[in-house]
């Protein structure tokens, strides 16, 4: 699942929900060797603060994610917290970087065959190539690199140090989001982070799924909820904006346990929410559980409510990073839905406006 597995980001070089932004044109800006573009946005309104709308309001100008292959591994895989990872996790299924890696691009008409093995790529020439496509189809000139396939903080901190410099030095980049686990954030990494937030906007974005161990346990994440909540407060007495990722329709959990994760959300003052709808990909023990009969994969209308619930609870000035997600169609077990984000960003529009309510109506920001 895309950003679910070790929180790898669910980002990819196309468009993701809330991504209509306005047209920029360049002028001459204030960061040295680069111009700051200035916009005409055009104003919507939404029920609920879109990642669209906070990076132009931080840079002034529409800025994409661009997502980048550090080549790290995950310690619930490699045997260091366990094997195997987490009951739903391909990382080929929701990384293109891992598919090409496995020389699954057949069916995969936007990524070049000619670029190879990407993890093998520098970190300049996977943001070169990012860039370039998104350059060609899109007009948008400003950029953050996304560090998103498995556990990017995994690795000795001056190993981190050289991969997050490298992204940096690319002149169009103006940010940097790190996906990554709770357990995996020890301080020296934080401290870096910091490091790099004094000078640059760094978001770290952490795979939390749920708040409730007894699911986290089910998922086989290796990790129980204090671990998010430790990692949070660590990173906000460091100033960091933190991010969290979540599932909705885990087996098991009402519509009030996922309210409960919304309020946990709340009060760690997490800056920033990627939600994904639960779904299966081929290969997984999810895939073998939906298969059987054993798990019930969310229609869309549940999904739609679920969602309308959670933002609900969350203050209004949290930023939604995602609204759904999905894996290519050759991976996907189900449920279909969630290929299409026209219907599903319709579904979730439509509910809120049935119930006449916004991201923040239930939200009371503790002291």
């Amino acid at each position: 699942m895309p950003s679910i597995g070790t929180n790898e980001g669910a980002a990819s070089p196309g468009r993701q929900p809330g991504d209509d932004l306005g047209a920029c044109d360049l002028s001459p800006g204030s960061r040295p060797g680069l111009a700051i573009p200035s916009c005409r946005v055009r104003r919507e309104k939404s029920r609920y603060r879109r990642l669209s709308d906070f990076l132009r309001q931080k840079f002034g100008c529409r800025v994409w994610k661009v997502s980048v292959d550090g080549n790290f591994d995950c310690p619930n895989r490699d045997g260091t917290v366990g094997r195997g990872g987490c009951i739903y996790c391909d990382p080929a299924s929701f990384s293109p970087s891992r598919r090409l890696a496995v020389g699954q691009v057949a069916n995969l008409p936007d990524m070049p065959r000619q670029i190879g093995n990407l993890p093998h790529m520098s970190i300049t020439e996977q943001l070169q190539d990012g860039i370039a496509r998104l350059s060609a189809r899109h007009r948008v000139d400003r950029f953050v690199a996304y560090f998103q396939p498995a556990t990017n903080t995994y690795a000795p901190v001056e190993q981190l140090r050289v991969l997050y410099e490298e992204a940096l030095a690319h002149p169009q980049v103006v940010g940097l989001v790190i996906g990554t686990r709770p357990d995996c954030v020890p301080d020296e990494t934080l401290d870096l982070l910091a490091e790099f937030a004094r000078r640059t906007w760094v978001s770290l974005e952490l795979g939390l799924q749920t708040s409730h161990d007894r699911t986290l346990a089910w998922l086989n994440r290796g990790h129980h909820y204090q671990a998010f909540v430790g990692a949070v407060e660590r990173g906000h007495r460091r100033g960091l904006d933190i991010g969290a990722h979540v599932i909705l329709g885990l087996p098991g959990e009402s519509r009030d346990d996922m309210q409960a994760t919304a309020r946990e959300l709340a009060r760690l003052k997490v800056h920033a929410v990627k939600l994904h709808n639960l779904y299966a990909v081929k290969g997984t023990p999810l895939a073998d559980m939906v298969e059987r009969g054993e798990v019930a994969l969310p229609s869309l209308a549940e999904y739609a409510g679920w969602v309308v619930d959670f933002l609900e609870w969350l203050p209004s000035e949290c930023v939604i990073d995602r609204l759904s997600g999905d894996a290519p169609r050759q991976y996907l077990v189900g449920p279909d839905w969630c290929l299409d984000k026209a219907a599903i960003l319709a579904a979730i529009d439509a509910e809120f406006a049935r119930r006449g309510t916004r991201q923040g109506a239930e939200a009371t920001l503790p002291s």
